[in-house]
């Protein structure tokens, strides 16, 4: 057989000539990539100065009539020269953004390589981490278009290496600190810092100058005036640290600008409607398609905002906030309505007033994470539900000690004792869940919790919306007293799930994007999942809207009573009546209200339902006259084959029946006392566990049963004296 001729090489001759074919594809490749460089317009820099012309991007309403704001309409940039720019300023700009700026010849090979083997780590050649050094970014800001093309990074490079062969570092700097965006029409350090501090840049102290060195990596998230402000204090230590790391300051420079409180002076903002779902969207469109995109491309932007109805709930929120300062300690208030069949942010009051200094007004209360109290109720009756409990279904309202670990008729709450007491400081012994959770009962409330799952209840409100509810260890039983964090916005359209039967409608606050030349970049459509049986969605708006069962907390005709019109609610306070909340909804329409402090001190002087539901009756008053009427249908629930304790058949009335056949009465305390009652709390009866299943066999095992015993019979003792039960009363722990 012939042998074949590498055979006959020996290893060294293969290295050799595999060292050989790689220089040569080398080489090749070298070759071409130049050829390829050399066919590149590569713009003159003799016209560096002239500067690229932006074309502002455009926001409007629903309509696209309604112009909402022009984000760069009004461009404000201040040029000074390098000696009246604080050497701080300086200095924390080269340490944060690019530390070898004095000893590169433009750009860093190193930074470039490691760029690239990260964003093809992240599978984004041209996305990610650019490697830019201060003099690419002036090119970027100054000269080139902004779209990510390998042939735009490369003009990058060339004309980054020509501009330090023409410019000094000091000039390049300069540039840059003159020409950088520091969010919204700011550009330039010296605009910066007036707009900012009230004072020129060569005037900054290091721990101002850090923030400001802090801003051009991303002006719009990390911006004072938004809801990001942790995540800017944190970049500014971040930028003193590196300062100090690199010789800028000394240690005792470095822990005093640490220690400094930088005061921001209030944010200028004219020309605007809707200004905090403006900045809502403006961050955005930031996230999706990057500052320079926006400052530059003239996009055209069609919202979901219904401007009159925006434009009525401000003047709507601010006259009823201005009441509650007086009436109830309460100095904020927002507002937000969504349309549950499309998902369409309709509504964004992020506060009384966006330009109040005095709270802090461009904050947005409708994003803040607050606890919502009972208003979290609705999702833990509806996993009830979901898992075949009814509204017939009834459950004790009793004094009860929710922890095993301490003696049943403690009615401690201290670690790790946990006995919750009802708004009215009643309890009204057996009630349904109908009436329990009109009626808002902390207690009902509580036990549905454990009967439901406290995992199976978060994983439900996150399929509905509320994605801030992610660790069920930190809540525990007080999660359905609103013991975890939820945002305004995402509530009002968590509640639109019910509204709309079970169906989650994707929120959507953009409904469409266009470029100058009317190219439409994106359209968002209507994006719907059933994410609760439609049935148990039914039974939530039935109990919601039923004004007889909320009658004993509300009375007969209360400001959630809609005469002609079926309209579910649900109100929440917090402890010490920090938050309070109202969330209502039609089927065409749902509606959230705040009330309370920025700053999380305490209301006073009310109930939470009488601080908050004049304003929502109001804004709901009108945004109802502007929609057809629609009203919820009406759930089915057979009984037929139902146990007994699940259809609400807690009292066995076979004497009663008797004595009645018999033209005899029974005393009711007979019924609640008779060694034949059978009266047990819920946990006798199911396993929660499998619910609609047979009776538990030892329903003893459960923890929380001999709690719960010991507070249904002793609500009967003391209601009708002592039981002949012996075995229904069981002693307390000693």
């Amino acid at each position: 057989m012939k042998k074949r001729w590498w055979r006959k090489l020996s290893p060294k001759e293969l290295l050799i000539d595999f060292g050989i074919l790689v220089f040569s594809v080398g080489i090749l490749l070298l070759a071409g990539i130049l050829v390829w460089v050399s066919t590149l317009e590569i713009p003159d820099l003799s016209s560096f100065e002239e500067r690229q012309v932006l074309q502002s991007t455009k926001i409007y309403d629903r309509t696209g009539e309604v112009l909402l704001f022009d984000l760069y309409q009004d461009v404000r940039r201040t040029i000074v020269p390098f000696e009246e720019i604080s050497h701080h300023i300086k200095n924390a700009t080269v340490a944060i953004e690019d530390d070898q700026f004095y000893n590169h010849i433009g750009i860093q090979p190193t930074a470039i390589l490691r760029a690239v083997i990260s964003n093809l780590r992240e599978g984004d050649l041209l996305g990610g981490q650019g490697g830019s050094t201060i003099t690419q970014q002036v090119i970027k800001n100054s000269v080139l278009h902004r779209e990510k093309t390998i042939t735009r990074k490369v003009k990058e490079w060339i004309l980054a290496l020509k501009l330090e062969r023409i410019y000094t570092k000091d000039q390049i700097l300069n540039i840059y600190l003159n020409e950088s965006p520091y969010g919204g029409t700011i550009y330039g350090v010296e605009e910066a810092a007036r707009t900012f501090f009230g004072k020129s840049a060569k005037d900054v102290t290091l721990a101002e100058a850090a923030y400001l060195a802090s801003l051009p990596q991303a002006p719009t998230f990390l911006s004072p005036y938004g809801n990001n402000v942790a995540f800017l204090q944190a970049r500014q230590q971040l930028v003193l640290q590196r300062m100090f790391e690199q010789g800028f300051i000394t240690e005792e420079e470095y822990l005093a600008a640490k220690a400094e409180e930088v005061e921001f002076q209030p944010q200028a903002v004219s020309n605007i409607r809707a200004p905090h779902f403006v900045m809502y969207i403006r961050e955005q469109l930031v996230e999706k398609y990057g500052e320079e995109a926006i400052a530059e491309r003239g996009l055209r932007v069609i919202t979901t905002l219904d401007w009159e109805l925006q434009s009525k709930a401000e003047e709507i929120v601010y006259k009823h906030a201005e009441t509650n300062v007086d009436r109830f300690r309460a100095n904020n208030a927002g507002l937000v309505a969504t349309d549950p069949k499309t998902g369409d942010l309709l509504v964004m009051v992020g506060s009384k007033d966006y330009f109040s200094t005095e709270i802090d007004g461009n904050f947005n209360v409708a994003l803040a994470e607050r606890q919502p109290g009972s208003a979290i109720k609705p999702f833990i009756y509806a996993t009830a539900f979901n898992r075949g409990f009814l509204p017939q279904t009834v459950v004790w309202d009793v004094r009860t000690q929710f922890s095993p670990a301490c003696p049943p008729d403690s009615t401690s709450s201290e670690s790790p004792c946990y006995s919750p007491n009802n708004h009215n400081n009643r309890f009204v012994g057996p009630i349904n869940l109908r009436n329990a959770l009109a009626q808002s009962l902390n207690i009902p409330a509580v036990k549905i919790l454990y009967l439901a799952g406290i995992n199976n209840s978060i994983n439900l409100a996150n399929a509905m919306g509320i994605t801030t509810l992610d660790d069920p260890e930190r809540y525990g039983l007080t999660l359905v007293l609103g013991g975890g964090e939820v945002r305004l916005v995402d509530l009002t359209h968590a509640y639109g799930v019910f509204a709309n039967e079970g169906v989650f409608v994707k929120p959507r606050s953009i409904l469409r994007v266009e470029d100058s030349r009317g190219n439409i970049l994106e359209e968002n459509q209507i994006e719907t999942k059933r994410v609760l049986d439609r049935n148990v969605a039914l039974m939530i708006s039935d109990v919601l809207s039923d004004n007889v069962a909320r009658t004993p907390l509300w009375g007969a005709n209360s400001l959630v009573n809609f005469p002609n019109r079926l309209v579910a609610s649900k109100t929440g306070s917090t402890n010490n009546l920090r938050d309070a909340w109202i969330v209502g909804y039609t089927p065409n329409l749902s509606v959230g209200a705040w009330v309370g402090n920025n700053d999380n001190s305490p209301m006073g002087g009310g109930l939470s339902g009488l601080i908050v539901t004049p304003m929502w009756r109001e804004f709901m008053d009108v945004a109802l006259a502007k929609l057809p009427k629609e009203d919820f249908n009406q759930p089915v629930i057979n009984l037929v084959g139902v146990k007994p304790i699940l259809r609400g058949e807690f009292l066995d009335t076979s004497l009663l029946l008797q004595n009645l056949q018999a033209g005899e009465t029974v005393d009711l305390r007979d019924l609640y006392t008779s060694p034949n009652s059978n009266i047990h709390n819920i946990l006798h009866f199911v396993d929660r566990n499998n619910p609609t299943g047979p009776a538990p066999t030892n329903p003893e095992n459960d923890p929380q049963y001999r709690n719960w015993e010991y507070g249904v019979q002793a609500w009967i003792r003391t209601t009708f004296g002592e039981s002949t039960q012996t075995e229904n009363n069981p002693e307390p722990n000693n």
